[in-house]
């Protein structure tokens, strides 16, 4: 038999035997099909391979390398804010980089630099594997794809783009040497601070040229380009920052495993502070604020990355109304900036900074922000930091939480609503908490049994503490969180029972976005501030212009909460509340006043119907960033919410809304937490300081001081104004409903710092004797506000046994020396 007939034989035989099997083996394929497949479809993928990667050219560089103006645009879409985005990059040549800036950023980026091919397939299907185990979004590209994305492609994240980033890597890494490859890079990418090229960074982070940097000063720079913005430690977040600092130590880490430098030599290198932020030009007064609150936007909702932005080309309308960002503006200078006199109090009246931000309730718009004077002068955003604390106005948060628990309050055990009674005690322990706390009360004044909307009303420090945990501080952070507040702020731990008082350090925007839920009901929009976005010169072979997010409202608390909540708020900002100053308003309006320990910050957030707004006052040391007092600033001892913020938010507010219909707040609170029946059971609590709607002015020189005093003997108290009707209410049209009897009076809570108190609180004059405002026109059928702003006059001390005197043997006032109570 031949060979030839042997084989026809065998094959035959298999057949039969395949024959013989059953129908579902038969369909089966065999081995020998199944490697032939996987032999064929290899063949096909490298033969298409072959062909692409002859017939993808290799871009011009040039060609994509040339850079636009972004222009950005006011909401009506025609009037410019400002034009940014030329390229700040000089180009230099690979000897004049430091080899230690060089190693910096290979350890940074790409470890296998000097040995991959372009690609590092290794990496890539780590990064695939790490994305799909939740470990995060990666990218697994070499420094030699960033390279091709950056100056040959464009950032677009799709299949195609990222096709040929590959098979042009491939090219260039044959066709380029590494150095070369490493300069390109080091010219092309983004650093931040609008810098293009390391050269450009080098200077723009430390004043230096490139060939001057240091390895710490080199290992940062690498640390930058995962995300430029973010990890710029002058202006980022506390989150940011930390997140920058551990990069930094990840790039120095790698050097020592690469080889680059020695053990000792990492454990001998210093964080190197870069400089601050250089104004840029064309974005001088408030445009350079605006722009970054829109950029802001576009970057974190990962409409546009860093690079893109920065790189040019786009019109921005944004949805800031030139004349409430006017009217921003103009009422700090107004009610702050002119009565600021630094040559005469350069200890107290120099580095006041102000941060406000103003959004509609019912869509999320920010229509207005205030970052800052003049952004050529100041370029740090105010508006955006994240590291002041906000003190009283989270009170609010604590109030909703406890009406959303469903649960009993420490007092009668009965479910918590605004009507519930908590015992006021100054410095009484909080039980049931999970640390150590017993936070004082303004004046270490006593109130006895006080509801929790006359605590609203007072700011009563004790009682929020307690409600707060009653409420459960793992629901008042979650409320928080679905109200506005990011996550990821200081301060929002429900392991510290400070949380209740403020100690979260969102910024005026993010509390803004807070204040507009009230306002909307319980329904939340993340506040928003890029309408339209589109290419200055559209034309083939532009980069996509990717969607802008739709802006849905979700349901942050039920109305019946978010109404009584307001219901309560309505009453802050009333003859006896610590918000009397925006009685000026002469319209319906809520809010909450809040000022924090050492009087490091005060704050006023308050709405409308129509418009949500916060403005927040510190002071900052320039060089060092330094939190510092704001006592003593326009020559008064102490600077409350009810001062400053609260008459920059009236100014700001009746400019936007004069000539504006007078809307209602049409609340529709559940029936737990309506008002009190008059002539029930009351609260009665001693007399004390004026509303903190006012201002504490320095004792004169030699003054004997006493609380309540102003130097010598007390001054008699005034005659208590009687309360006005409340306007028309959410009970329905035509009805109106009286103010509760509420005896007490006392400014909002400054923080005290226990155990010893050392500053005398002094008389105040009120800020809020300015004329009553007449300009809002009342919506047919409703009847316009007529309440009367408090009259001004000297507060007399309190009656005997209504505040305890200062004891240095009392316990702290709270088990956490780092989080002290915020008033």
């Amino acid at each position: 038999m031949t060979l030839s007939t042997g084989r026809r034989a065998r094959r035959a035989a298999r057949r039969e035997a395949r024959r013989a099997l059953p129908l579902r083996r038969r369909l089966l394929p065999t081995w020998r099909m199944c490697l032939g497949a996987v032999l064929g479809i290899l063949l096909i993928a490298v033969g298409a391979f072959a062909v692409l990667y002859v017939i993808v050219p290799l871009p011009d560089p040039n060609a994509q390398a040339v850079a636009q103006s972004n222009v950005y645009l006011y909401a009506d879409g025609v009037t410019e804010i400002a034009r940014t985005g030329a390229v700040n990059r000089t180009d230099v040549d690979i000897e004049r980089i430091p080899v230690s800036t060089r190693q910096a950023v290979v350890s940074a980026e790409d470890r296998t630099f000097y040995q991959n091919r372009g690609i590092d397939l290794k990496g890539m299907v780590r990064a695939g594997w790490n994305t799909l185990t939740g470990q995060g979004m990666q990218g697994g590209s070499t420094i030699t794809q960033q390279y091709v994305k950056n100056y040959y492609l464009t950032q677009s994240r799709t299949i195609e783009r990222k096709g040929r980033e590959l098979l042009i890597a491939l090219k260039v890494d044959q066709q380029r040497d590494k150095n070369e490859i490493l300069a390109g890079y080091l010219n092309t990418s983004y650093f931040g601070r609008g810098a293009y090229g390391i050269q450009s960074a080098a200077r723009a982070y430390y004043g230096v040229d490139v060939s001057e940097l240091t390895l710490p000063q080199s290992a940062y720079l690498a640390a930058l380009l995962q995300a430029p913005s973010a990890y710029d430690v002058k202006t980022a977040t506390p989150a940011n920052r930390e997140r920058a600092l551990a990069r930094w130590q990840y790039t120095l880490d790698g050097m020592v495993q690469l080889g680059f430098i020695s053990a000792t030599e990492r454990a001998d290198t210093a964080f190197p502070d870069p400089i601050d932020p250089q104004p840029a030009t064309g974005l001088a007064g408030q445009a350079g604020y605006l722009v970054g609150v829109a950029d802001d936007y576009l970057v974190t909702n990962r409409i546009l990355d860093s690079a893109t932005l920065r790189a040019g080309g786009w019109r921005i309308t944004t949805t800031f109304d030139q004349d409430k960002q006017d009217a921003f503006a103009r009422a700090v200078h107004d009610e702050l900036t002119d009565e600021l006199d630094p040559a005469a109090r350069p200890a107290t009246d120099t580095d006041v900074r102000v941060a406000g931000a103003s959004v509609e309730p019912a869509t999320g718009r920010v229509v207005a922000v205030y970052g800052g004077p003049d952004y050529a002068k100041q370029p740090y955003n105010d508006a955006l930091r994240q590291d002041n604390q906000i003190g009283s106005t989270f009170k609010p948060i604590d109030l909703a939480a406890g009406l959303s628990s469903h649960r009993g309050s420490s007092s009668d055990g009965l479910p918590i609503s605004t009507e519930t009674h908590y015992d006021g005690t100054s410095e009484r322990p909080v039980t049931d908490a999970p640390t150590p706390y017993a936070p004082p009360n303004e004046d270490d004044i006593d109130y006895g049994s006080i509801t929790l909307r006359q605590a609203m009303v007072k700011s009563v420090n004790s009682v929020y503490a307690q409600e707060g945990v009653d409420a459960g501080l793992a629901h008042v952070r979650e409320t928080a969180v679905r109200l506005g507040i990011p996550a990821d702020v200081p301060g929002l731990d429900p392991a510290n029972t400070s949380m209740t008082l403020g100690t979260a350090t969102p910024s005026a925007l993010d509390l803004a976005g807070v204040y507009a839920a009230l306002a909307n009901h319980g329904e939340a929009h993340r506040p928003w501030s890029v309408a339209k976005l589109e290419r200055v010169n559209p034309g083939p072979g532009q980069l996509d212009v990717p969607d802008l997010p739709e802006q849905p409202g979700t349901t942050a608390l039920d109305r019946g909460t978010a109404d009584a909540v307001t219901d309560v708020l309505r009453d802050v900002i009333g003859p006896r509340g610590t918000g009397a100053a925006a009685l000026d308003l002469g319209r319906p309006a809520a809010g909450k006043t809040g000022t924090t320990d050492a009087n490091l910050s005060a704050w006023f957030a308050g709405y409308t119907p129509e418009l949500a707004t916060t403005v927040g006052l510190f002071r900052e040391n320039p060089k060092t960033h330094a939190k510092e007092p704001l006592a003593g600033t326009a020559g008064y001892a102490r600077i409350n919410g009810g001062a400053f913020p609260t008459r920059i938010w009236t100014s700001y507010m009746g400019d936007v809304l004069d000539g504006t219909v007078v809307r209602s707040f049409e609340l529709q609170p559940t029936e737990a937490t309506k008002w009190p029946v008059i002539g029930g059971p009351s609260t009665t609590a001693p007399t004390s300081a004026s509303p903190s709607a006012t201002l504490a002015p320095s004792p004169p020189a030699g003054g004997t001081a006493g609380t309540g005093g102003t130097g010598g003997a007390p001054i008699p108290a005034a005659p208590a104004p009687t309360a006005p009707r409340r306007p028309t209410a959410s009970t329905g049209p035509g009805t109106t409903l009286p103010d509760p009897v509420i005896t007490i009076v006392t400014p909002e809570p400054p923080t005290l710092v226990p155990p010893t108190r050392t500053e005398p609180t002094q008389s105040q004059p009120s800020p809020t004797a300015r004329p009553t405002s007449t300009r809002p026109t009342t919506e047919p059928g409703t009847t316009s506000p007529t309440r009367t702003p408090e009259p001004t006059h000297s507060p007399a001390p309190p009656p005997t046994g209504a505040t305890k005197p200062p004891s240095t043997s009392r316990p702290p006032a709270t088990g956490d020396p780092a989080t002290p109570p915020p008033a």
